[in-house]
């Protein structure tokens, strides 16, 4: 029996995705991309699943948890292939989002630079970074990469300069 060319086996994706089996099966078991079962309980693909893989790659290789990629495919319709405007508006809504991703990315290269780009390496130590602990009054964790740079990146006339 030939398998319907609406459908692909699962080698069959992994080879036209260029991804591993195992992958197919560990995106199909977070709920990424799904198949049906045969009589002989063999995987079949619809071939939009290629479309949905690529989706994930892409969105991977941007750091871009699972979990998110998941709810935004949640959004595609199921039972039909996903049209141009069903992925414009997946797009169009995800779109603030990589808006702020891009901007926090440009923060951490720029405030990276700031800091460890000077050469001396003593975060910690270093009197013009983080005088007196300011930062810690803010609250914990990275507070120059959490908040958004205000029109004057360096509060309170501190040097992006630290050495």
């Amino acid at each position: 029996m030939s398998v319907p060319s609406t459908e692909l086996t699962v080698g069959e994706l992994a080879r036209r995705a260029g991804v591993a089996v195992s992958t197919l099966h560990f995106y199909e078991s977070k709920g990424l991309i799904t198949s049906r079962r045969t009589a002989g309980n063999q995987r079949r693909f619809r071939r939009d699943t290629l479309r949905r893989i690529a989706f994930i790659r892409i969105g991977q290789r941007v750091g871009v948890p699972l979990s998110t990629l998941a709810e935004v495919l949640g959004r595609l319709p199921d039972g039909r292939v996903p049209t141009r405007a069903d992925w414009a508006e997946v797009s169009e809504s995800w779109r603030a989002e990589l808006d702020v991703r891009i901007e926090q990315m440009q923060q951490l290269r720029d405030d990276f630079t700031d800091c460890v780009g000077c050469g001396c390496l003593s975060l910690d130590r270093c009197g013009l970074a983080n005088t007196d602990d300011r930062l810690s009054q803010q609250g914990p964790g990275p507070r120059r990469l959490i908040e958004r740079r205000s029109a004057d990146p360096h509060p309170q006339g501190e040097s992006a300069d630290c050495c």
